[in-house]
Formats: C-alpha cells, structure tokens, sequence
C-alpha cells in the first residue's frame, strides 16, 4: 500500500475545482449578457461601437477592409455571434457545474480547454506585454496544474 489516502469524491473536499467552477460560472454568465445584449440591441449600437473604434485608432471606417467589416453587420450575423456566445455560456455553464460537484469530465473538459488557450496567452504577452496579459497566463497555467493534478489523483486510486 501506497500510505496514500483514496480519492475523496466528497466536492467539498476539493476546494480547488470548486474556485475553478466559480471562475467558469463567471464566464458563462458575462456570455450570456453579451448574448442577451447583442440580441436586445441589434446592429445598430455595434456598428456605431466599431465604429468609433476604428475611428479612435486612427483608421477610417468607410473604406477599405474597416468598410467591409461594418458592412458584415447585419441582423444574421448579430444572431449568429448571440447564438455563439449563448453555446459558450452554455459549456462553460456544464463545465462549471460538473467542477462543482467534482465531476471527472468537468475536469478533462476544464483541463484541456484551459490548455488550449495557452499558445494564445504567450501570443498576447509578446504582442501586448504587461501585467494583464501575464495574469491572465498566470490564470489559465494554475486552472491546468489544479485540474491534472485532480486528474491524477483520481488516476492514482
């Protein structure tokens, strides 16, 4: 015998996977506002919102690729990017629930989606250095280490 306690499948016993799952709670509740704004408000604001953005970072909105960009703006596209975000609620939603209640799959499927973000967080450090960027690897590198060390445990009983 290994002297190792048995894995706990108690959720209380894994703070952890339960601030990960308030984490993921979190982002499933900021994309279903987007989700809801998006289709309360329509076009019309976003066009206006890029618009103004474009035209804060010096470019000009009515030609070129800017142009093109604002002219993909249509209701279609507005539902499309509303239904998107509803199913990223939706995932983020499952996973947070499944780390709540100390879900083997919750984990697999935090694990991995949080390692996949990770080549993006490097990208971001070195094209937008600073301390935003670099939390937000700091995040995403703590939520892989608790997730496969949850993993393994439940591997190693």
């Amino acid at each position: 015998m290994s002297g190792k306690s048995p894995y706990n499948p108690d959720p209380h016993a894994h703070p952890g996977l339960a601030a990960i799952a308030l984490l993921e709670a979190g982002k499933a509740f900021v994309a279903f506002l987007a989700a809801a704004g998006l289709e309360i408000s329509g076009p019309g604001p976003l066009r206006n919102l890029i618009d103004s953005l474009i035209r804060h970072v010096g470019g000009d909105p009515e030609h070129g690729a800017f142009s093109s960009l604002l002219g993909l703006i249509t209701p279609d596209t507005v539902h499309l990017a509303a239904a998107i975000l509803a199913a990223y609620g939706l995932l983020r939603a499952i996973e947070a629930w499944g780390l709540w209640r100390a879900r083997a799959w919750a984990s697999w499927l935090g694990c991995i989606s949080a390692a996949l973000y990770l080549p993006l967080d490097v990208y971001a450090i070195f094209r937008h250095p600073g301390w935003a960027a670099w939390l937000l690897l700091a995040v995403n590198l703590l939520v892989v280490w608790v997730l496969a060390r949850d993993l393994r445990r439940r591997r190693q009983h």
